[in-house]
């Protein structure tokens, strides 16, 4: 694999098995070759590319679900990756700013993103 495009699910065997900076660039490159201009890229990608392994992760996680979802709701999958990011820079933020009261931090996360769906995402701008 040498390109990246969110809008094609990548073979999560081949994803997992690159490198993380491999699959960073790869998706800073086709943010780039889209001419698609983002404060903060370097976060972005890394957003991304987390999203990403958490989907490749299967079942073992509720991030390949909801992805289905949020597209089966009529976002493509580029925005639904978009979509379940913001939920996780939020629960990063709560983490960082010690707002986690459980003992398992996905708790929280995984609770999100049940609530997650795309008329909230497009609603929130």
């Amino acid at each position: 694999m040498d390109t990246y495009d969110p809008l094609i699910p990548p073979n999560p065997k081949t994803w997992l098995a690159l490198d993380e900076a491999e699959r960073i660039v790869m998706i800073e490159d086709y943010h780039e070759a889209q001419d698609i201009e983002i404060p903060g890229a370097d976060l972005h990608a890394i957003i991304h590319a987390i999203i990403e392994n958490q989907v490749a992760e299967g079942d073992a996680l509720p991030v390949r679900e909801k992805l289905r979802q949020l597209m089966a709701q009529g976002i493509d999958r580029h925005e639904a990756i978009h979509a379940i990011g913001s939920v996780l820079i939020k629960h990063i933020a709560a983490i960082t700013q010690g707002k986690t009261t459980t003992d398992d931090p996905n708790i929280p996360y995984f609770r999100a993103l049940k609530r997650l769906n795309a008329k909230k995402w497009l609603r929130s701008g």
